[in-house]
């Protein structure tokens, strides 16, 4: 079979053909509150809450949603950061039978006024941080919501700190408006009566509209079942040596983006462990978290590891209790992994997932032989192929690169409203069915690890030629001035594109634009040559810190066009 080298290879300690029986999030919840009651759930800036705790109050959400008229089915919107309130309204929707819609908390107005319209999600949960409950206060105005259930975000700190906060940082919350049956405070919530039974939910129902990251076009709502997340979870939790005894996660990667949602909340919830919460990123709190609660394991992407080394604190913090930092959402460069690995005698394993996976499709191994610079072997019960690029309709050739495809029980059902493009996103293979086409180019390795050359969106065609922006950068980043990297395509009157590079220096060092490129290019073959090197301050990046190309793409299509 095509590529298939991962089965006889396999470096995962469990069997890949494991199998993952339906199950329903809120059973997966409760059998962990059930088993782990007493053990802290949550730890917010010091402040613990238990898994009896949080199943109490998650019971009393779903109360409260119910004896509110939702029914199953209905859509809630969770705009919020990585607060105690999202676990609560998390688990507690999907008790009640509702589909959670997560919901960047650094949307736009009319960021979030297009995901609900499009979610058609009628109640969204927020917290009384000002630019938050604005926002999503003024939808109501606009009639896209009924209803806005706030959370007290310093109502979580330890005392101490709450007042302190509330005492010196009180331009920093919200007043709830009051006499307005449609705002309804979380406190209000968790005084309700306790949903006796969750709702009857099926493991084929869906649980979560997860949306694209939207970096080739308008995001897309992911219909993510149940059985999709808890798998995914269970998948995510088999390949771990350890069985998550004793974790305790730094929850710093925002709970609204696919992969926190699976490797910081679901999976850690299904081992018992602890998520240690921060709102939002900065280094310095990050590294103070890691050494407070002898952190096992740090999920993250590329440029948290990168701003962990830049900070002056880092050679000073004790990284001795991480079994994993777990590297996902965008290619990790060799020299960061080699650097953060030296300084911090971390192991970090580089994974590879995708919003209509449930979160992962493939992983290193935790112990033993990995392979720096690939996205390791599939999970258990996922299996992978690649495709001519040129037709996806037949294999790619033995020894080429193609077009990733997959399929496992992490496999979204689909996109929300979208019939036109899931035609385009599944494909058939020799006659089988119900493949998910990533867009991602890839080889796969005589033992059966996959590296992720390129996205099909991104190649440059230069006069014919196919080149990969990825490779050109791993080129770049060589080079011990460079920091960060992005190549794109720009118009070019002879050969219809050609490349350009974009950096960031590392601290210390000076580089001209000119004096990279005379280095660059004659490392490259000359179709690949970039026409200039453009050291930047900054590059852009996503929602949750990923470089981000498109950016750079629309600037330079502006200046071709004037």
């Amino acid at each position: 079979m095509n590529n298939d080298f991962w089965r006889t290879n396999y470096v995962h300690p469990v069997p890949w053909a494991t199998e993952f029986a339906p199950l329903t999030l809120p059973a997966m919840f409760d059998a962990s509150v059930a088993r782990s009651g007493a053990a802290p759930l949550t730890d917010f800036m010091g402040a613990r809450l238990s898994y009896a705790d949080i199943g109490d109050k998650a019971a009393r959400f779903a109360g409260a949603l119910r004896a509110g008229g939702l029914a199953k089915g209905d859509r809630i919107g969770l705009y919020l950061p990585n607060v105690p309130d999202y676990l609560i309204a998390y688990y507690g929707a999907l008790k009640a039978g509702a589909i959670v819609v997560n919901m960047s908390p650094l949307y736009s107005r009319a960021e979030l006024a297009h995901q609900i319209a499009d979610s058609g999600a009628r109640i969204v949960v927020t917290t009384d941080v000002p630019a938050l409950y604005d926002t999503a206060t003024a939808l109501l105005g606009d009639g896209l919501i009924d209803r806005v259930i706030v959370g007290n975000l310093s109502g979580w700190l330890p005392p101490v700190k709450r007042w302190l906060f509330r005492r010196f940082r009180a331009a920093e919350i919200a007043t709830v408006a009051g006499g307005d049956a449609r705002i309804v405070t979380m406190a209000s919530m968790l005084a309700s009566t306790p949903l006796p039974d969750e709702a009857a939910v099926a493991p084929g129902d869906v649980a979560l509209i997860q949306y694209t990251g939207g970096t080739t076009g308008s995001p897309k709502g992911a219909m993510l079942t149940h059985q999709n997340l808890t798998a995914n979870a269970r998948q995510v939790h088999a390949i771990d040596p350890h069985q998550g005894v004793g974790d305790r996660i730094v929850g710093v990667l925002p709970f609204f983006h696919v992969f926190a949602n699976t490797c910081v909340l679901n999976r850690t919830v299904l081992a018992g462990g602890m998520v240690a919460m921060l709102p939002r990123f900065g280094a310095k709190d990050t590294l103070r978290t890691i050494a407070r609660i002898k952190a096992t394991a740090l999920p993250g992407v590329p440029t948290m590891y990168q701003a962990l080394l830049d900070h002056p604190d880092c050679a000073r913090t004790d990284f001795g209790s991480l079994r994993a930092c777990i590297s996902g959402g965008a290619p990790l460069a060799e020299t960061l992994k080699g650097k953060f690995e030296s300084q911090t005698r971390a192991r970090v394993i580089e994974g590879y997932g995708l919003t209509e996976s449930a979160g992962v499709v493939a992983c290193n191994p935790y112990e033993g032989a990995g392979k720096t610079g690939t996205i390791g072997q599939p999970l258990p019960a996922t299996e992978v192929r690649l495709l001519d690029r040129e037709d996806p309709s037949k294999p790619a050739a033995e020894g080429e690169p193609g077009e990733l495809v997959f399929r496992g029980p992490q496999m979204m059902k689909g996109y929300w409203g979208g019939s036109d493009t899931d035609a385009a996103t599944f494909a058939a293979i020799d006659g089988e069915d119900g493949w998910l086409r990533t867009g991602d180019v890839a080889t796969i390795d005589a033992d059966g690890y996959i590296r992720i050359v390129d996205r099909l969106k991104d190649m440059i065609a230069v006069g014919g030629f196919k080149v990969f922006p990825s490779q050109i950068e791993d080129v770049l980043y060589r080079h011990p001035a460079v920091k960060e990297a992005i190549v794109i395509g720009i118009p070019d009157a002879y050969l219809g594109e050609i490349p350009k590079a974009f950096v960031t220096l590392n601290d210390g060092y000076e580089a001209s634009g000119t004096a990279l490129m005379e280095w660059l290019n004659p490392q490259l073959g000359k179709h690949e040559r970039v026409k200039a090197v453009e050291v930047r301050s900054e590059l852009p990046k996503t929602l949750v810190g990923k470089l981000s190309r498109k950016e750079l793409v629309a600037e330079e299509r502006t200046k071709a066009a004037a």
